[in-house]
């Protein structure tokens, strides 16, 4: 069996890595979309590293985009097997694709329209414009191919290759995956078997918080003998969760009462806009929460709460205690949900004090990116971030210390706005949250390799060292490309 590690090699995004079974299975572990760059990873995405027609089947961990975003591409390109995930991860990913395919046509006439401006006498034969990675159409012929399974439900992919789901408490619908592939093991030669065995790679995806508000806590997986592991917060800790709790109340309280402005939140569509929602719902049950409007300004976060309101089994005992004096518990008499694009615009022309939600979370896109152009010179305002920001996005670059100008759509714009940043509210466990739970479900010195993906490269790093400290051996970090031999 052999491992290619395609995408999130000392980076947190691309999530590709493909398996190739002695017997000649390939099943390619997600198939994740470059984020963070706007249309400078366009080339990355197109260039898958694989043949799509010649991939057996896919398994998905989880519906974020960076893991999923690709799928209506190599369905495009060719691919024609199966996509395994839960069922949750499966309504999301109908969501999430489609309003990825919306935003990449967006973006591209956008660019298109530029390049028409640079390039007014285009030569003859030469190409400058380009076309989205897929469309609308693609996404539905995508998800044609979808099959779902429950967790800790042991099924088979082939008569050598059974796959079992585990909670990985990250988002709605996560998995561990864990993979049993029955190969020849050359160190069993001439044993019971004929030198045959079940090899066990367990892939984690994202691994989620030890504490969440809304999700439960990462289910034990099984025994493997390799591990490919995340690492996005892998040199880092994050605060308490009922720290985290006080922090919101403090920003808001700071922002809209004493200031009386209006607070920002960029947040990811899916899982960390219905936590915070949660939070502020328990702060208004609690009689905590500033009587002042809040706006959810985002149709996929809509959406989104939707879905997770079909899964209350998979929520965490907290929302269910709730839910049985409060059946709603992502909404509340002040909050709003906005999907109409003139009530969206209607916002930035108000001066009241108010809570606005909204996505991107990296503030690469979407109606957010407007909020904060507009509010960004207001000395009463503050923006919040509440999770992990590629480098190169604007999330990250708007949080530089000192920094007093930054161009947003084109325009240099002066920072006024208090920038400030609540870590606790991330979907990632910290390096001692991973630690704790890797080696409570598995055996450290049964597993013969660890693989050390999804994390920028410093992240990484020290992820490897806290591993190796816990006893693990032959901790790698591969390179993307990298071929391993199991």
């Amino acid at each position: 069996m052999k491992i290619q590690f395609l995408g999130a090699t000392r980076e947190v995004t691309g999530s590709k890595h493909l398996i190739t079974t002695d017997s000649g299975h390939t099943i390619l572990l997600d198939c994740g979309m470059y984020q963070g760059k706007g249309m400078e990873t366009d080339a990355a995405n197109r260039d898958l590293g694989f043949d799509p027609s010649k991939i057996d089947c896919v398994v998905l961990s989880h519906a974020h985009i960076d893991h999923s975003g690709l799928i209506p591409y190599i369905v495009k390109m060719g691919f024609k097997g199966d996509i395994y995930c839960t069922p949750a991860t499966r309504d999301l990913c109908a969501l999430m694709l489609a309003d990825t395919a919306f935003i990449q046509e967006q973006d591209v006439r956008t660019y298109n329209k530029k390049i028409d401006k640079q390039h007014p006498h285009k030569e003859k034969g030469k190409k400058y414009k380009i076309d989205p990675l897929y469309d609308q159409k693609d996404v539905n012929k995508a998800m044609r191919h979808f099959v779902t399974y429950s967790y800790d439900r042991r099924f088979r992919l082939f008569d050598d290759v059974l796959l079992t789901f585990t909670n990985s408490g990250h988002m709605l619908g996560g998995a561990i995956c864990s993979l049993e592939v029955y190969e020849k093991d050359e160190r069993m030669s001439g044993l019971e078997g004929e030198g045959f065995r079940w090899k066990r790679v367990t892939y984690t995806g994202d691994i989620g918080r030890a504490k969440s508000h809304i999700l439960p806590e990462p289910q034990l997986f099984p025994q493997c003998d390799y591990l490919i592991c995340e690492s996005t917060y892998g040199d880092r800790l994050h605060d308490e969760q009922l720290v985290t709790e006080e922090e919101l109340l403090g920003v808001v309280e700071d922002t809209c009462v004493y200031r009386k402005g209006q607070l920002l939140i960029p947040s990811f569509s899916v899982g960390r806009t219905q936590e915070i929602v949660y939070v502020l719902n328990q702060l208004y049950n609690d009689g905590r929460l500033p009587h002042i409007p809040v706006y959810v300004d985002s149709p996929m976060s809509t959406n989104a709460t939707q879905i997770f309101r079909m899964y209350p089994e998979e929520l965490s005992e907290e929302v269910r205690d709730t839910m049985r004096f409060d059946p709603d518990p992502f909404g509340f008499n002040t909050l709003r949900y906005i999907t109409d694009i003139r009530e969206s615009k209607a916002l930035n022309h108000k001066d009241e004090p108010c809570i606005i939600i909204s996505a991107s979370g990296m503030l690469e896109a979407g109606r957010i990116k407007h909020h904060v152009a507009n509010h960004i010179s207001d000395p009463r305002c503050t923006i919040l971030i509440v999770g992990y920001c590629e480098p190169s996005t604007l999330g990250a670059r708007i949080q530089q210390p000192g920094l007093q100008w930054i161009s947003i759509f084109g325009l240099d714009r002066r920072i006024k706005a208090q920038i400030t940043k609540i870590e606790g509210f991330s979907g990632h466990g910290d390096y001692k949250e991973m630690i704790n739970y890797i080696t409570r479900s598995l055996t450290v010195d049964q597993v013969q390799r660890v693989f050390v993906v999804h994390g920028q490269e410093e992240a990484a790093t020290a992820y490897k060292g806290h591993l190796e400290e816990a006893g693990f051996k032959e901790v790698t970090i591969p390179q993307k490309g990298e071929i391993v031999t199991l």
